[in-house]
């Protein structure tokens, strides 16, 4: 009787690449050792010789010319068994699918973790407070006639059942071609709002639930408040550049970073956001209170320019630093200044390299807005500082191009980022190989490239070292380069097509990079004919920095067996950083 070599699935990406590191063995890299998830599918990833078959539960499983595989199975709660076999070994995997939908209690009662507010919350005495709850009864989910309620004070809330609402997915559904919206009926919700008064005190909501002359009381985690409106608190910014939101959690959306020292009253608080009075939320922690200061905003009178080697500064004198936005147009840089209302009757802006005319409107109360007029669509990046109660916007001008053949990079500089580095490895490919190894090896490639153009190249790492996504966000602030390109590869979520998934991708941020990103991608595809797998405005570390056009260009997908193959390629390597070289040039002659 044929013996086998049993390997219980020690499937982590660290740990694969020691256990399978030798010949003639089949290797599993995806999912780690007693994964989890609560996807109904996902696809397991791994390699073995070309020669033979690999059968995943007995069926036999399509792979690369080189051996590689990433089929998909189907998930069922609990948990999920699966024996890998290779001529003769075999390897035994555990995935354990979570249900997604909250515990249920038993009897009456509201389900756990389901009263909001969760946190403590305030709110100016114009604006609705709102609460719900999940109820359930010992016949099941709460019916109609079922009163639920919120008790505040001497204040009641009374909360109506929901009807079939909308769920939406994540923001990481748009990957794998599942950013639909999705009708969804959560019986037992019930909701309500109201307006309240509570004299600036906290005060604690009690939910009430009655049902056949039975009646559950509980008080929620959060406490509410109303705020007084001529004792609004005053918070000025500490953070360097501190992350202003459209919501109170980083699961909203970035608006304009705000300077050091901008000062603001708080309008809301939720949990440790507080809402400041521009609009924006920001969190507590880049704040300190300022205590016994009112609400003030700020007038601007004279405007000023003056003109550096590589930017032109405008200054606006300020009585306070005032919170900022910032938008970007084809041709246009418009800065609003919020909490501010205009006096302004000259402005000085000689002619310079970047700046054609500067307009500005009082568009509405306390809000005024500066339009520049630029000479050229591109732009260069730009820098917001307050220098005491001075708001400074330093405007970058163009790189000088040179028209040599030979070398058309002379005096650019551009900053290159390999992805990952030193314990932060990424993604591993089918045979283990590590997207930071990867990374470093085509961005070295392009290095070599753009150097015999003439660039002056910086790289952010040379070696498997290990970097912050601050440090490199610094490195590019610090060394201000034309451009700022970073390099990754993907990899796909569990309930991704990992078989039929490939192709490359750019990301961009700031307008300013957008024209850059979507060259690079064209040239990738149409050059050397690669698959495309689109172009996004996307909400990263690396495509955020403004101080120069930075884009974020992922070159294929680890988790895609025939992919790989060719991402691992030294010549489809060359190929790929010649092709980029070519496309930066490209791009500076075309935007000069």
């Amino acid at each position: 009787m044929q013996s086998f070599i049993k390997l219980i699935a020690f499937t982590s990406l660290i740990t694969a690449r020691v256990a399978w590191g030798q010949e003639n063995t089949i290797k599993l890299v995806y999912p780690p050792t007693n994964h989890q998830t609560k996807t109904d599918k996902i696809f397991l990833l791994g390699s073995a010789p070309p020669n033979g078959q690999v059968l995943i539960n007995g069926q036999p499983i399509k792979r690369s010319q080189a051996g590689h595989f990433a089929p998909s199975f189907p998930l069922k709660l609990g948990e999920n068994l699966f024996t890998v076999r290779y001529q003769n070994q075999e390897l035994l995997l555990r995935v354990t699918r979570l249900a997604n939908q909250a515990e249920i209690p038993q009897g009456l009662a509201f389900a756990p973790n389901s009263l909001t507010p969760a946190v403590d919350i305030s709110r100016l005495p114009t604006e609705e407070i709102c609460f719900s709850a999940l109820a359930k009864l010992p016949e099941g989910f709460a019916p109609v006639n079922a009163k639920v309620a919120v008790n505040i004070g001497k204040q009641t809330v009374d909360l109506l059942p929901q009807p079939q609402q909308i769920s939406l997915p994540s923001n990481s559904a748009i990957f794998i071609n599942k950013n639909q919206p999705v009708p969804e009926l959560t019986p037992g919700k019930y909701r309500g709002c109201r307006k309240l008064q509570t004299g600036g005190d906290w005060q604690q909501p009690e939910f009430q639930l009655t049902f056949n002359g039975k009646t559950l009381t509980q008080p929620s985690s959060g406490k509410v408040q109303t705020l007084t409106p001529h004792k609004l608190p005053m918070v000025e910014v500490t953070a360097e550049t501190a992350v202003a939101r459209t919501g109170p959690s980083t699961d909203y959306s970035r608006l304009t970073p705000l300077p050091k020292g901008v000062v603001a009253a708080v309008t809301a608080k939720e949990g440790d956001w507080f809402r400041l009075d521009y609009g924006g939320w920001i969190n507590s922690q880049e704040t300190r209170l300022l205590a016994g200061t009112v609400a003030t905003s700020s007038v601007i009178r004279s405007v000023t320019s003056r003109q550096l080697s590589t930017a032109t500064e405008i200054i606006f004198p300020l009585q306070i630093p005032v919170p900022v936005s910032v938008t970007q147009g084809d041709g246009t840089f418009t800065l609003t200044l919020h909490n501010t209302n205009a006096q302004t009757d000259i402005i000085r802006l000689d002619d310079n390299p970047v700046i054609s005319r500067l307009d500005w409107q009082q568009i509405a109360p306390k809000t005024v807005q500066y339009t520049f007029h630029l000479k050229n669509k591109q732009q260069w990046g730009y820098k917001l500082i307050y220098k005491n109660t001075s708001l400074v916007l330093s405007l970058r001008h163009p790189p000088k191009i040179a028209k040599k053949q030979q070398q058309p990079l002379s005096g650019i500089k551009i900053l290159l980022n390999p992805g990952q580095g030193g314990q932060e490895s990424g993604a591993a490919g089918p045979n283990g190989v590590l997207a930071k190894d990867l990374n470093l090896q085509v961005t070295k490639l392009l290095r070599d490239e753009l150097i015999k153009r003439g660039a002056t190249v910086v790289m952010t790492r040379q070696e498997d070292q290990e970097l912050s996504l601050g440090e490199r966000q610094k490195m590019i602030e610090q060394e201000e380069p034309a451009i700022a390109l970073t390099f990754h590869y993907r990899f796909l979520p569990d309930d991704g097509d990992a078989e039929n998934t490939k192709g490359v991708s750019s990301s961009w941020y700031h307008p300013q990079a957008q024209s850059l990103a979507v060259l690079l991608q064209n040239r990738l595809v149409k050059n050397l004919g690669r698959p495309s797998f689109g172009v996004f405005w996307n909400n990263l570390a690396l495509t955020r920095p403004y101080s120069a056009p930075s884009v974020l260009l992922e070159l294929g997908f680890m988790s895609n067996p025939d992919e790989f193959e060719q991402i691992v390629n030294q010549e489809a390597q060359k190929k790929k950083a010649k092709a980029l070289a070519d496309g930066i040039v490209e791009w500076f002659r075309k935007v000069k």
